[in-house]
């Protein structure tokens, strides 16, 4: 019998992220895994005095990562753990900035994007030619991104100079990004998931008195089947980035899609209660028989 270990975060989560992992543990137990989901809170791997890394996760064939905590699941893929999705996967995503980067270049159309300048020390002003330029840049409304985030947390609209540099003082010492706002797409996207290659679920994500449309933040969600194009442009970017599974999230523009995000470990609670699609299982499924080829 397969041997299957399940991280979470180490601290408290929100219900969707234990669903996430109670969903997976019931699908891989109902295909003959034994599953065990363990708190990322015991130092799962450790570089020793002797210079070497040491797996403390014990005996498994393989562990859902689902945490994004790169250190240890780097420490882990070191020593031999087959993690999903892997650990640089997982970085590249969590990471928004890293993620445009990786996919330029490949023909998937996004919105225009300008990194953060990052200050290192709080008391600093704000440098006016940087806000200059991304006025100039991307018109208002633009967004304003935390680089690392979920459920639509760090993201911003600013209408206005004066927002555009409340933001700038409140985001300037974190890993941040500028980005050109989708007017079409206000308040509407697109998730698709992506799982071994395959675009297997998609819905269309409504907001209700708020641009972002996360489920998470009151949303509404309407089963969809992602036209060629945006099936391409998801399929593209879940191979470049070494994805097992993935949560792709498209915007609408005028003359045609925008990639807008890649999650890692996106939820699928809510894409499965909007489209009855057994998303869990299918993941389940690609994963035994991803382990079985060995």
């Amino acid at each position: 019998m397969k041997k299957c270990k399940i991280l979470i975060n180490a601290y408290p989560s929100p219900p969707s992220a234990a669903n996430q992992a109670n969903r997976l543990k019931e699908e891989l137990e109902a295909r003959g895994v034994s599953t065990e989901i363990l708190r990322n809170n015991f130092f799962a791997a450790e570089i020793c005095g002797d210079g070497n890394i040491a797996d403390r996760l014990g005996e498994c064939d393989f562990c859902i990562y689902l945490d994004k905590d790169k250190y240890i699941s780097n420490m882990l893929e070191r020593c031999g753990v087959r993690l999903f999705n892997c650990a640089d996967a997982i970085e590249a995503c969590d990471d928004k900035m890293t993620t445009f980067i990786r996919l330029a270049g490949a023909g998937i159309p996004m919105p225009v994007t300008l990194p953060g300048l990052l200050c290192y020390r709080p008391e600093e002003a704000i440098q006016p030619q940087a806000t200059d330029y991304i006025e100039r840049r991307l018109k208002y409304p633009l967004i304003v991104k935390m680089s690392y985030g979920s459920l639509g947390s760090g993201v911003f609209k600013a209408d206005t100079r004066q927002e555009l540099d409340e933001i700038c003082n409140k985001v300037k010492c974190v890993p941040h990004l500028f980005q050109q706002f989708i007017a079409e797409s206000c308040g509407r996207d697109m998730r698709v998931i992506v799982i071994g290659g395959k675009c297997v679920a998609a819905m269309i994500r409504t907001a209700h008195g708020d641009f972002r449309s996360n489920i998470e933040l009151g949303g509404s969600g309407t089963p969809c089947t992602p036209p060629p194009e945006v099936e391409e442009m998801c399929l593209k970017a879940a191979k470049i980035l070494n994805l097992d599974y993935c949560g792709i999230d498209i915007l609408f523009a005028k003359d045609g899609y925008r990639l807008c995000e890649v999650n890692s470990n996106a939820f699928f609670g809510g894409i499965e209660r909007v489209t009855g699609i057994n998303v869990g299982g299918l993941y389940a499924d690609h994963i035994v028989r991803t382990v079985c080829k060995k």
